[in-house]
């Protein structure tokens, strides 16, 4: 059966969505009570009975959950179904530390599916596209997810995963790919390849669905302006379930999230405290559908906004924004936060490509930051001079959006490594000593 598309979920009023929370809440609070001794602890340490959750205004009584808790718990303490009953391990990319294992019923894949496909059809997809999928595949929730959905929807799938560009851009032109969905960096370089090649006439892409890694506005233009594309954002965590927890539609102003599944609230860092709609925060999720993994107000660390402004498309689920940086891997250089979304927006603005590496390093107790930054291949003819020129203009176009100093080098075109999965944008060698 098709759940995926039902615009009276999709469309629901607030009202609806509320009741349909409530009631999902209350019955997965009972029943992680029940069968997750790790958290009915801390909701005791917390002073928390099920019964004082009775409807989703008290998820706020509930104790938070982070990462920390999930390595705590590895790798079953957390699991709220029987072994038995589970058909699916997925993992984190320990990209922020150690890896995090999440499990799935059949049905907590059916429902992850679903949501992969509404984001498959938001950005215009139907069983006649051809949806590319270079995500990889494995344990890596990205490729599982968008197959998944692709195949929801009813349309022909390519799982290229990643690596091979060349096969890559071979299959996309000899097969008709419609949608491509990877990461943006990653679509990034084959638009980069196929521009090189002359290829851009002989592809049929109409739309990209990319996340798994931060990207800023420049770059959805640079990538649009290439490819010929609508490029739309998806998000998600592999603790929550993984792509398709939120995604873009035509508006392109924020991603709706699946509020019929996950409940999502913005909260200080610092303190814990729920925050209005509309204020920048820390995104926590509640699962309230899934069987074997479901996490209670689960801390992303990711900085974003809420909103439930009206969208052009109909759809009345909240908009959580792109992510505007993370609480607890953000760079702190010389005691000011520092965002690599803001690193970039300079470079494309200024007509860099999108590759580049910021490197902190300590040098005399003070630190130091340096970005090195790709020329194209017209400004790597340029004189000594007028490179050095361009190197300290783009230092004052970084002060002025940082508000420190920071070292600029433009180094050859293509001498920054390439990524077919999530980009390495920063090296903090201050970690080393």
């Amino acid at each position: 059966m098709e759940h995926y598309y039902q615009p009276e979920i999709e469309c629901a009023s607030q009202e609806q969505i509320r009741q349909w929370q409530s009631q999902r809440l209350v019955q997965t609070v009972h029943r992680v009570y029940e069968n997750v001794p790790y958290y009915r602890e801390k909701m005791k340490a917390k002073g928390v009975e099920p019964g004082d959750i009775k409807s989703a205004e008290d998820l706020r009584f509930l104790p938070f959950l982070t990462k920390d808790d999930l390595r705590d718990a590895y790798p079953y303490g957390l699991m709220a179904a029987p072994l038995s009953d589970c058909v699916r391990i997925q993992s984190t990319s320990g990209t922020t530390g150690r890896r995090v294992v999440a499990f799935y019923t059949q049905h907590d894949l059916d429902l992850w599916e679903d949501c992969c496909a509404r984001a498959i059809m938001a950005a215009g997809g139907t069983k006649e596209d051809v949806v590319h999928v270079c995500y990889g595949y494995g344990l890596f929730t990205g490729g599982p997810g968008l197959n998944g959905g692709s195949h929801r929807v009813g349309s022909l799938t390519l799982p290229m995963s990643s690596g091979n560009t060349d096969r890559q851009i071979q299959f996309m032109c000899d097969l008709g790919s419609t949608i491509l969905c990877c990461t943006p960096s990653y679509a990034a370089y084959l638009a980069e390849t196929i521009c090189e090649r002359g290829l851009r006439d002989q592809i049929k892409l109409k739309a990209g669905i990319f996340g798994a890694e931060a990207w800023s506005e420049e770059m959805r233009q640079d990538i649009q302006d290439k490819l010929g594309i609508k490029a739309y954002d998806i998000y998600g965590l592999t603790e929550i379930s993984g792509p398709g927890v939120s995604f873009e539609c035509s508006e392109q102003t924020g991603m709706h999230i699946n509020e019929d599944h996950f409940i999502a609230e913005i909260i200080d860092p610092n303190t814990g405290e729920v925050l209005p709609e509309g204020s920048k925060g820390e995104l926590v999720f509640t699962s309230i559908t899934k069987e074997a993994f479901p996490l209670l107000r689960y801390r992303t660390r990711d900085i974003c906004v809420l909103t439930r402004k009206p969208c052009s498309c109909g759809r009345t689920h909240v908009k959580m924004s792109k992510p505007m940086g993370r609480s607890d891997d953000m760079l702190i250089v010389k005691g000011v936060n520092v965002f690599p979304s803001q690193i970039e927006t300079v470079l494309l603005n200024k007509g860099y490509p999108a590759n580049y590496q910021i490197v902190v390093s300590r040098e005399n107790n003070s630190d130091r930051l340096e970005v090195l930054v790709e020329m194209t291949p017209e400004m790597f003819s340029d004189s000594v001079s007028l490179i050095n020129q361009k190197e300290r203009e783009l230092i004052e176009a970084l002060k002025s959006m940082l508000g420190i100093y920071a070292a600029v080098k433009l180094v050859a075109p293509k001498s920054i490594a390439r990524s077919e999965g999530k980009a390495v944008r920063i090296i903090d060698n201050r970690k080393l000593y």
